[in-house]
């Protein structure tokens, strides 16, 4: 396995991010760390997803790819196409990530990955990696349980499939069953806020009434059973500071042993 560390939140730097959960978790194959371009947010994340995009293109094995937020799987999502892989999408988060500059209440880009993946919304860093669009139907939304009201009006008007955690049927790996999973190569993303904060506490943008450390395991071992997972995104979405650390090693230690 590669794993990858790119410790930042959005364009800031995260001091100390891969010492606080990753490295007792396991080997950090890399850490990614650069000074970024002056220009826009999106322009500066830009340059250092490049970086995210040729260390996974470059690697052999399965790829795990740890960040501060959402947003790195853009760079993921294009090292993956560099390999000649064009992956479905299973994105297990407490929000949908799925606004737009123009739906957007906060304006907050950390909520926009997703919507940007599928082609909506700025485009500006799929053009600087030169990735295009996935599919929509070929995006499946697990949880998402806390929306804002534009962002909500945009998927149900979407072609992404959302579903509970609980839905995630290892059995339906084809069609619109309910579980099913896309076909071929899947890009596995899986924020940490998607469990309940009780589980986890210390999250950025905790949302009550997520699920339990061992339903998140089951359905994320469901998903990787089907041999096609082709990279594993895993947004550590927590203050550093304000992490319960030996709690947030032990949750990313687990889910990095089901990726071998």
């Amino acid at each position: 396995m590669s794993l990858f560390a790119v410790p930042f939140h959005l364009d800031e730097p995260l001091a100390g991010f891969s010492v606080s959960a990753l490295e007792s978790a396991g080997a950090v194959s890399r850490t990614i760390r650069m000074p970024l371009p002056e220009g826009r947010p999106w322009q500066r994340l830009a340059a250092l997803y490049e970086e995210v995009a040729t260390a996974v293109a470059g690697a052999s094995d399965r790829i795990v790819v740890a960040s501060g937020d959402c947003t790195t799987a853009l760079g993921t999502l294009a090292g993956l196409a560099r390999r000649g892989l064009d992956p479905g999408i299973v994105w297990f988060d407490a929000h949908g990530d799925f606004n737009t500059d123009e739906t957007t209440p906060s304006g907050y880009l950390g909520g926009m990955p997703l919507a940007i993946a599928v082609g909506r919304g700025d485009q500006t860093v799929p053009r600087a990696l030169d990735v295009g669009p996935i599919d929509e139907r070929r995006v499946l939304l697990v949880d998402a349980r806390d929306l804002d009201p534009a962002e909500r009006e945009a998927l149900d008007a979407s072609r992404v499939r959302r579903l509970p955690v609980s839905s995630i049927d290892p059995a339906a790996q084809q069609g619109a069953e309910a579980g099913a999973l896309p076909p071929g190569a899947i890009y596995l993303h899986l924020d940490l806020d998607v469990l309940d904060p009780l589980e986890l506490p210390g999250l950025r943008f905790p949302s009550a009434g997520g699920v339990r450390q061992a339903e998140l395991a089951r359905a994320v071992a469901a998903v990787i059973a089907t041999g096609r997972v082709a990279a594993i995104g895993l947004a550590c979405t927590w203050w550093p500071d304000r992490v319960d650390a030996p709690r947030a090693s032990a949750i990313v230690q687990q889910l990095l042993e089901m990726a071998p």
